[in-house]
C-alpha cells in the first residue's frame, strides 16, 4: 500500500508561474486593497469591482502553465497516495495532473450564488458580469473564500491531514488561518518538510521538522529524491 503523503501548497508555487501573491510588503494584490476584492464587504461596496477584478484573474490563469513544481508534485502519484490541499484558487495542480486536490479558499474558474449556503456552484471559464444569475435570480459571484467568511473544506483537510504518512508544505507564508494550523493535526512522529525560500518560524510543532530553503521547482524535485530513498 502506498504510504499518504499530503501536501500542504500556497501563494508561493503559484507566483513560480507568473500569479503574483497578495502578501507582498505593500499590502496589495496585483495594485487593489485586498479587503476591496477578498471580502464580503468590499463585494456589497462593488461588485462591479471584485467582478473586475476577478475576471482579469481569470484571463491571466489561462495564460500561465504549471511549473516543475506542481509537476513533479503530480509525479509523486506513482510512488505515494498523494493529496494536495491548496490555498491557491488557481487550477494548475489540476492542468499538472494531479488527481486529489482540495481547494482551501475556493476556485477560480468556479462561480457561486450569493446567497449561504449557496443555491449553486458551477465551473465558469470566461468574465463574470452584473446580472448573470443562478437558476433563482441570485446575481452569481466568484467561488472564493474571502476574509471572514466560513473555510467550509477544512473539515475534510484536517481528516486528509490525520491520516498522513508525510506531510509536505510548499510556499506559504503560514499568516493565513485556519490553513497555516493543518500541519499541527499530523499524528505524532509524522515527517513535515517545509520548502520555502524564505520560510517562516513554526513554533509548537510536536513533529520531526525539516526545512528546505528552496523555491518549489528547486525544493519539490529535491525532495523527491529524498523520499523515494525512504521507500
Amino acid at each position: 500500500m502506498k504510504k499518504k503523503l499530503i501536501v500542504l501548497t500556497g501563494a508561493g508555487i503559484s507566483a513560480e508561474s507568473g500569479i503574483r501573491t497578495f502578501r507582498d510588503a505593500d499590502g496589495l494584490w496585483e495594485g487593489r486593497d485586498v479587503m476591496e476584492v477578498a471580502s464580503y464587504d468590499g463585494w456589497l461596496k462593488n461588485k462591479e469591482l471584485v467582478l473586475d477584478f476577478y475576471n482579469q484573474r481569470r484571463r491571466q490563469l489561462h495564460e500561465v502553465k504549471p511549473n516543475l513544481g506542481h509537476l513533479v508534485l503530480a509525479e509523486l502519484e506513482k510512488d505515494f497516495d498523494v493529496h494536495i490541499i491548496t490555498q491557491n484558487v488557481d487550477n494548475l495542480h489540476e492542468q499538472a495532473g494531479s488527481s486529489k486536490v482540495l481547494h482551501l479558499h475556493g476556485e477560480l474558474l468556479k462561480v457561486r450564488s450569493d446567497r449561504n449556503p449557496p443555491l449553486e456552484i458551477v465551473d465558469w471559464n470566461s468574465d463574470l458580469n452584473m446580472g448573470d444569475v443562478d437558476s433563482e435570480g441570485n446575481q452569481l459571484r466568484p467561488h472564493i473564500v474571502w476574509f471572514g467568511e466560513m473555510v467550509p473544506a477544512l473539515e475534510e483537510a484536517v481528516s486528509i491531514t490525520e491520516q498522513a504518512d508525510y506531510v509536505v508544505v510548499i510556499g506559504t507564508s503560514l499568516q493565513v488561518y485556519p490553513a497555516a494550523s493543518l500541519m499541527h493535526y499530523a499524528k505524532p512522529g509524522v515527517p513535515v518538510f517545509y520548502i520555502d525560500p524564505r520560510p517562516a518560524s513554526i513554533s509548537n510543532l510536536q513533529n520531526p521538522l525539516e526545512v528546505i530553503p528552496m523555491n518549489a521547482t528547486e525544493g519539490v524535485p529535491f525532495l523527491r529524491e529524498k523520499l523515494l530513498k525512504r521507500t
